[in-house]
């Protein structure tokens, strides 16, 4: 029996709508990235993206768990010397894009290169409840009714 390999004009990509309100980070990008990648599908082939596009609307209202919210520190450098900058989460969460902090979890759970950064465009992240997908029907995926630990209650 041959291997199956996929190729490019072969994939059929589905619409996904997460609604992350109340979802624990963490749990829901490594859903996410297993969607984005593919892995998720029998056809799945490691070179070829043919994993989902997928929507994640609420993402303002994700929750970390622990400490994470307050401790938790995004670095990045300005490329010049002594230019390291640190912001916490709760000040990304605060600030003019708390869907970053979903979009950070999801990003650093795909693989680095060309593919990865292929997968990364098939994932629109929303802070609020409203996105302009409704053409695309996307089908809405319960993360919480997965598992009891996807969902933080208070």
């Amino acid at each position: 029996m041959k291997t199956f390999s996929q190729k490019p004009a072969e994939v059929e990509k589905k619409w996904v709508l997460i609604d992350a309100e109340g979802l624990v980070v963490g749990r829901l990008a490594s859903l996410v990235a297993l969607r984005l990648r593919g892995k998720h599908k029998p056809t799945y082939t490691p070179h070829v993206d043919d994993g989902d596009n997928v929507i994640i609307i609420n993402a303002d209202k994700a929750v970390l768990t622990g400490r994470k919210y307050t401790n938790k520190k995004y670095y990045w450098h300005t490329g010049y010397p002594g230019g390291i900058k640190e912001r916490t989460a709760r000040q990304i969460f605060e600030g003019r894009f708390p869907e970053r902090v979903v979009e950070k979890a999801i990003e650093r759970m795909l693989p680095r290169g060309p593919l990865g950064r292929r997968q990364m465009k098939n994932l629109r992240v929303y802070a609020g409840s409203e996105h302009p997908h409704e053409a695309q029907q996307p089908a809405v995926l319960d993360v919480a009714a997965l598992n009891t630990k996807n969902k933080r209650n208070g």
